[in-house]
């Protein structure tokens, strides 16, 4: 439920800034201007986990990284003690 609200969030988001950003005063077929802007909300609303997924992936591997490092660490201090 939250997956399909964000999504729909973020659509509507992109469809609302590339209709800002695109300067329509001056045509008068705005139908294509409004038909590209859903068509890339769609795509963003549709690819955004995967994009989420690979930032929380590359996170997770940061952190485990960062833990195996410290452990190597503290074993490497505990035998030049000894």
């Amino acid at each position: 439920m939250i997956q399909r609200l964000i999504g729909v969030s973020l659509g509507a988001l992109v469809t609302i800034l590339i209709l800002w950003f695109s300067d329509f005063t001056n045509q008068v077929d705005l139908m294509p201007w409004y038909v590209a802007a859903a068509v890339v909300g769609a795509i963003a609303s549709f690819f955004w986990p995967v994009v989420a997924g690979i930032w929380l992936g590359r996170r997770a591997k940061a952190r485990r990284d960062e833990q195996i490092q410290k452990e190597v660490d503290r074993q490497m201090a505990a035998q030049n003690k000894g």
